[in-house]
């Protein structure tokens, strides 16, 4: 089994997931190695997915498979995660509060913008399909948001935070755009651009608040007011899923 390490000791590493043991710092190899892994998972996987999706019309689910694989392997196999750790950390009231006030403006002002630009949009799902919006707002958390959080926020964050090493901030504010990238799948600007921004607020929740769960309530939260005020119509591939 293997032994906890004191909360100082992780603090010593900037970019750490929750479920971090203990790591040392890289060799010049490795960080090469590292580099070059996520080039190979955060740009070419998603630029390979858009393909396939759109030029072989794969569904999305079926085409994300082959890399959810690789990354859940590279955490179980890896020896300085602990998956308990990670889900069993929770979160304070301040990390709460200020996900909550974020959020309450932020979704005041897509919904007002939502309703200005685009009043056909506005609660299209809830109002003209209730069905199809409740199955999504029981099926989004579960089947999007906790794979998107593992791989974006859990492994990115255990697996490349020694590659930065004192460019820590870099690797947090990369996260974003990387986020971002992995949404050109979808076809759209906005959905790039839109995810960015939101990529980076949770990059920067999961570091500050080194709570999965938090990220994963916010990130949800987000998703429901995509699908409820009209947004959706943005995040649409095309190409059904089985």
């Amino acid at each position: 089994m293997q032994a906890a390490v004191p909360d100082a000791a992780m603090a010593a590493h900037q970019l750490r997931a929750a479920g971090t043991v203990s790591q040392s710092p890289p060799s010049v190899g490795r960080r090469i190695w590292l580099a070059l892994e996520l080039l190979l998972l955060f740009v070419a996987a998603p630029v390979g997915l858009d393909f396939v999706v759109h030029q072989q019309r794969i569904p999305l689910f079926v085409a994300l498979l082959p890399v959810l694989v690789i990354v859940v392997v590279i955490l179980l196999l890896d020896p300085t995660f602990q998956l308990r750790r990670e889900l069993t950390r929770w979160f304070g009231w301040r990390t709460a509060l200020t996900l909550l006030l974020i959020f309450a403006i932020g979704g005041a002002a897509v919904t007002y913008w939502v309703k200005l630009t685009h009043p056909a949009w506005f609660m299209d799902m809830p109002t003209n399909r209730p069905e199809t919006w409740k199955h999504v707002m029981l099926l989004y958390p579960i089947g999007s948001v906790l794979t998107q959080e593992i791989v974006y926020r859990t492994f990115y964050f255990h697996r490349y935070g020694p590659l930065f090493g004192r460019f820590a901030l870099f690797g947090l504010l990369l996260n974003g755009p990387l986020f971002g990238l992995a949404h050109i799948v979808v076809g759209t600007p906005f959905a790039v651009i839109s995810t960015c921004i939101t990529g980076l607020l949770f990059a920067i929740r999961y570091h500050t608040a080194r709570s999965f769960w938090a990220v994963w309530i916010e990130h949800t939260l987000w998703g429901w007011l995509v699908f409820t005020v009209g947004l959706n119509h943005y995040f649409f591939t095309g190409i059904p899923n089985p």
